[in-house]
């Protein structure tokens, strides 16, 4: 307390600017605290010091990371993994069965498949003339013939196999499983997508955080020799650069030393010092010298036509090699559009599937001889599949009532076909499953229980599969 006999003495400018100085800061951290940019994160068991270091499930793992094959636009199933010998019968008549509207509404007459299908392997699953690589590791796949999705039009279709939900600005998948289990690998992000050319519709947002912190958001890699924007290094040095995080990490201390521990801000430095071990890690990543002949050739980086997925595709067993949790491959854009044909099917389907087909195989067969296969997750899958009639004369429209998509390693029982669809392969008649028994199961299989995943957001507990989902116990080991 100060006498009423005595004023304190006025501050000089001097004395006033450096007792403000520290106040001026706090207000332009408080400011960049709020933005998840900079890496947000609200309270939870050991994810506030380091959001990415590795957390224990809830039981035991059959798999250490997932592969996810996005071929967007939507795959036929009639004309991929589910052999329809009706359309065959029926070619060029009008369907004999009530169809609901269509996304275009353009309702043909049965369209039989262009390839045929044969039987490979012991367990015999037949496969068509699209996929003659694939083919030869159907032993290794569970073909889910029954899956559905809520979703006929592309954007709400790609948001709900990412995220669960069909609307915008939800956690993807990859965000999720990074959030419950952090990352085995400390120089790269959890959550990466490989993109090969094309964004699928809905953009970014496919990929996106949503409401859990900044630090589970996907990362895209591009193709090329700067696969990350804005990565280079600015300082001259690198001795410059650790510096500069050096001084970061002080002011951190300062702040935490005035005000106590913020967890805000140690995840926003954890999110520099990732980006820093990033510049020396990602280079290697992509440098594919140390590669033999032969394992490029398994991929198909000596073909024109196959290796820009090849690349993606090795790129992605090498993420796996180095303990990243979830990578994504989106496809590369080849002549027409993605695997959304409404018109000139046999083309563009062909177009798509030898794009990708020999890199998808050459990553089976490459994942199970370095025994990585079996705690590695792959999944191909689209958003919906497409009618057995035609759009027009040569075009299929969009299918969510039932399609097919197939699982391999990680815990899952190859050999196998999971469900069924009615004699046209229009809707599931048999086991049928939704995009939220797949995030189930695919969580469960990395030791996750996806009703105990979730998170506090908007006054409730949210996960990824919102109040649904089963796990698909008869494709698992």
């Amino acid at each position: 307390m100060h006498c009423k006999n005595f004023i304190d003495a006025p501050l000089s400018r001097r004395e006033m600017l450096s007792k403000c100085a520290n106040g001026f800061g706090a207000v332009a951290l408080a400011a960049l605290l709020n933005d998840p940019a900079y890496g947000a994160v609200t309270a939870g068991a050991g994810r506030d010091k380091d959001p990415l270091a590795p957390r224990p499930g809830h039981m035991k793992a059959k798999a250490k990371s997932v592969i996810f094959l996005f071929m967007d636009g939507g795959p036929s199933q009639v004309d991929t993994f589910d052999p329809k010998p009706r359309l065959i019968k029926e070619h060029g008549q009008p369907i004999k069965m009530k169809v609901p509207a269509t996304q275009f509404d353009n309702v043909g007459n049965v369209l039989k498949s262009p390839w045929e299908f044969k039987q490979y392997g012991q367990s015999g699953i037949p496969v068509s003339g699209l996929f003659p690589h694939v083919a030869t590791c159907v032993d290794d796949l569970a073909v889910v013939r029954s899956m559905t999705s809520d979703f006929s039009e592309h954007t709400n279709a790609n948001y709900f196999i990412h995220s669960g939900s069909g609307i915008q600005g939800r956690p993807s998948m990859g965000s999720w499983i990074t959030y419950g289990l952090g990352s085995e690998c400390r120089d790269l992000p959890g959550f990466i997508v490989l993109n090969s050319g094309m964004i699928p519709p809905g953009g970014l947002d496919c990929f996106n955080s949503g409401f859990l912190p900044a630090s589970y958001q996907g990362s895209t890699f591009r193709n090329g020799e700067e696969p990350i924007a804005d990565l280079k290094r600015t300082e001259a040095t690198s001795e410059a650069q650790e510096r500069k995080l050096a001084l970061m990490r002080s002011l951190d201390k300062s702040v935490v030393s005035r005000i106590g521990r913020t967890d805000k801000v140690e995840a926003a430095i954890s999110n520099y010092e990732l980006a820093f071990r990033m510049q020396a890690a990602v280079p290697n990543l992509m440098d594919l010298r140390g590669e033999s002949e032969a394992t490029k050739q398994l991929y198909g980086l000596d073909d024109k036509k196959t290796e820009t997925f090849g690349h993606q595709c090795l790129v992605a067993r090498r993420l796996v090699e180095r303990g990243v949790r979830f990578i994504e491959l989106l496809c590369p854009r080849v002549n027409g559009d993605r695997w959304d044909q409404h018109g000139d099917l046999k083309a563009g389907h062909e177009n798509n599937a030898r794009a990708v087909d020999k890199p998808i195989a050459g990553l089976l067969k490459d994942l199970k001889s370095r025994g990585l296969l079996d705690e590695t997750l792959v999944i191909w899958a689209g958003e919906f599949g497409r009618t057995p009639m035609a759009q027009g004369n040569d075009g299929r429209d969009h299918n969510p009532f039932g399609f097919s998509i197939w699982m391999a390693g990680g815990g899952i029982k190859g050999g196998t076909v999971y469900g069924a669809t009615d004699e046209y392969g229009y809707f599931a008649v048999e086991n049928k499953v939704n995009i939220h028994d797949l995030h189930a199961t695919m969580l469960h299989l990395l030791g996750i229980d996806h009703k105990r995943l979730t998170h506090r957001f908007s006054g409730r507990d949210i996960r990824l599969t919102d109040v649904y989902g089963e796990v698909m116990e008869p494709i698992l080991k």
